[in-house]
């Protein structure tokens, strides 16, 4: 792999790797309701499918998780945004950058990838409305690479 790729495993610590794991064969077991895990070698970084909730402004729609983890998970949190195209949300930039707290301020290791997943499918079915956050094009013209990097403002519960 170059270096431009997904991470490798040995980047995790073993802790990381047997709370992944761990995670992984329930997450086999019982899969959250509308996800799908697309199976890989990198324990790493998980590629997951998320399905919009039937009556929902995301009904019928389909779109993709990429979870990156570090090497101190759970300590640390992942690092979670959307492959393009990123569904059309108030808290989610055209670049996949996910504006939910759980995923920095007030993430805890209690957490898991099911829990982040829940939260995420959470916020999607309770939107209002389809679109970008005001701030989209300055954010993502403006914004590193890794939205762990953000300072992120959490102002608004109500989407």
């Amino acid at each position: 792999m170059s270096g431009t790729s997904a991470p490798s495993r040995k980047g995790l610590s073993k802790i990381a790797c047997n709370r992944l794991q761990k995670e992984l064969a329930e997450w086999q077991v019982n899969p959250p309701s509308g996800f799908n895990h697309k199976v890989t070698d990198n324990l790493q970084r998980w590629v997951i499918e998320v399905n919009g909730v039937p009556g929902t402004l995301y009904s019928n729609e389909t779109f993709q998780l990429q979870v990156d983890f570090p090497e101190h998970y759970p300590m640390e949190a992942p690092q979670v945004i959307f492959h393009a195209p990123a569904p059309l949300h108030p808290h989610i930039y055209s670049n996949g950058h996910i504006c939910l707290d759980i995923l920095y301020d007030s993430w805890s290791p209690a957490m898991t990838v099911s829990s982040i997943c829940i939260s995420i499918l959470s916020m999607l079915s309770s939107s209002t409305v389809k679109q970008r956050p005001t701030d989209n094009d300055r954010y993502v013209k403006n914004c590193r690479k890794s939205p762990k990097e953000t300072r992120w403002w959490f102002h608004d519960d109500k989407v």
